[in-house]
């Protein structure tokens, strides 16, 4: 069986390191927080000192850090990924960073014998556990079949966009451009709702069967009603990051973004405001402004 290593053990990661597990796949991982180590190594995964530790001994690596600047050093540093795997290896770029990060990234494997695979993915926190991610992966035919069965286990779609490194992340950056707005629009939404007096029940009852119910919508209000807006596995500054992204992106081409731009500031206020909340914390700093909270027995006046 081919070894497989994930770099980041967070919420994202560590459920794709489960899955590789859960199907059978030997799994090296490390993350910098201890406790994330801890829990690895508790479903059965290999705990590895240091990124070059991880290289050495897994022939496909998916990468998923925060930002494009951790990427590059987990893969093209001194001690990273692109010095220590053998001849042949991929590496899966997970993480959502620029598309010229991951351009640049991909030019820095040239010459390494190594190939990447640009592969964002979309699916939150319950498909990373869930094991049923949506990837949008851009790489060349062989880098492709040689991680298909690891790809297959973490997922439950595979989209390839593209055959080059930066092609993946303009679909990413595309696709949180809208899931940014009709997140920052449900927000809106229960603020109004809360001030107007209706109980959060029925705005979730209504929301969830009409028209405009998704899989965000539903989520989002479920969060906002029972007032969970930490630990969540949601943390507002990955979406914070991934609208920035998609800004630069339309600032880039030209393209004007005025919804995705509002969400931008939206998702500014709640982090701002709450640096450690989850997406849907952003509704409370509605709600302070409006002076009302949307609860899912009825709305309560905040003072």
């Amino acid at each position: 069986m081919t070894s497989v290593g994930v770099v980041g053990l967070g919420d994202m990661g560590s459920g794709i390191a489960r899955n590789l597990i859960k199907n059978g796949f030997e799994t090296w991982g490390i993350d910098l927080i201890p406790d994330r180590n801890e829990s690895f190594a508790a479903i059965g995964g290999n705990v590895a000192e240091t990124v070059a530790e991880v290289g050495r001994n897994a022939q496909i690596v998916f990468v998923m850090v925060m930002k494009g600047a951790e990427a590059q050093d987990v893969i093209l540093g001194v001690d990273g990924l692109s010095k220590n795997m053998a001849v042949g290896g991929v590496i899966l770029l997970t993480s959502t960073v620029k598309p010229s990060e991951a351009r640049s990234i991909g030019t820095g494997l040239n010459d390494t014998g190594l190939k990447m695979i640009d592969s964002p993915v979309s699916g939150g926190y319950p498909g990373a556990q869930g094991g049923t991610l949506t990837l949008m992966v851009a790489a060349c035919d062989a880098a492709l079949e040689k991680a298909k069965p690891a790809m297959e286990a973490v997922s439950a779609a595979i989209h390839r966009v593209g055959t080059k490194a930066g092609e993946g992340q303009v679909v990413k950056a595309c696709l949180q451009s809208l899931i940014g707005s009709i997140f920052s629009a449900t927000f809106e939404a229960a603020a109004l709702a809360a001030k107007a007096g209706v109980a959060g029940q029925v705005i979730l009852d209504v929301f969830s069967t009409s028209s405009a119910g998704s899989g965000i919508t539903n989520n989002a209000l479920e969060k906002i009603v029972d007032r969970q807006f930490e630990d969540t596995g949601s943390h507002i500054n990955t979406m914070h990051k991934d609208l920035t992204i998609s800004m630069a992106l339309g600032e880039e081409l030209g393209v004007p973004l005025h919804t995705a731009a509002a969400a931008m500031q939206i998702f500014h206020a709640g982090r701002t405001r709450y640096p450690n909340g989850d997406n849907w914390i952003c509704t409370k700093v509605i709600e302070e402004i409006v002076g009302a909270e949307l609860h899912r027995d009825m709305a309560k006046v905040i003072r």
